[in-house]
């Protein structure tokens, strides 16, 4: 897996080789009895079943860094906070921040583009209780960082959407930049910034999940702060 990663030319082969990677055996179990059993309200829809690509162009000046695909969302859907809860506030942020083309993401034809931002995933599959182990993080790295290097000429900024996003940044700066993570590495929080030497600036904003969005420990307006600053540190109009 991590010559594969590796030798990926650009975006479109690096999506397609995630999508055949089986090298956690956990979550290839997980994510294959998920898209078999279903849940109900989706019965009669197929589901994808596979490790989840990253969304957006190849020139994004931001990315948002996850924690994994949901079960009944990505994982069904094929496309990254597509077809969930979660997903309805990121992209209505997204598209209230003008870096999404609409504010809902249901299917991975219903026409959504983004702008000037790469969404990816910590971890590409589905995890039993939304929780991936550090081995299986870790094992999962090597897309993560080739992602990262091929969207490296314009990337400026990064969102990390939870703490465990914000623990996964830290290897890509030594593995994609060269750079030592600082010690003590800086606490994640909402709000959170950390800007290092020629490399992109680090956001911290509270994790989409119904746990966040529904008690109103993450709200709409704090959001919106968050990208807002995003698009002023990586220069989007």
């Amino acid at each position: 897996m991590v010559a594969r990663a590796a030798r990926a030319t650009d975006l479109a082969d690096l999506d397609g080789a995630v999508s055949d990677c089986f090298a956690c055996p956990r979550l290839v179990t997980w994510r294959e009895e998920v898209a078999r059993v279903k849940r109900a309200a989706f019965r009669d829809q197929r589901y994808w079943g596979r490790p989840v690509p990253g969304l957006g162009p190849p020139d994004a000046r931001i990315a948002i860094l996850g924690l994994a695909p949901a079960a009944h969302g990505g994982n069904r859907t094929g496309r990254i906070f597509t077809g969930d809860r979660s997903g309805d506030v990121l992209f209505a942020a997204l598209h209230r921040a003008g870096l999404a083309n609409q504010p809902t993401s249901v299917a991975a034809d219903d026409g959504l583009t983004l702008r000037d931002t790469r969404i990816v995933a910590a971890v590409r599959c589905a995890p039993p209780d939304n929780k991936p182990t550090p081995a299986e993080r870790d094992t999962c790295a090597p897309w993560v960082h080739r992602e990262v290097e091929l969207v490296r000429p314009t990337l400026r900024v990064v969102v990390a959407l939870g703490a465990f996003a914000w623990a996964a940044w830290w290897p890509v700066l030594r593995h994609v930049y060269g750079q030592r993570p600082p010690t003590p590495r800086p606490v994640f929080g909402h709000g959170a910034h950390w800007s290092g030497e020629s490399v992109p600036a680090l956001l911290g904003c509270y994790h989409v999940s119904q746990q966040n969005t529904f008690t109103g420990r993450l709200t709409p307006s704090m959001l919106d702060d968050v990208f807002t600053r995003a698009k002023l540190l990586a220069g989007v109009d």
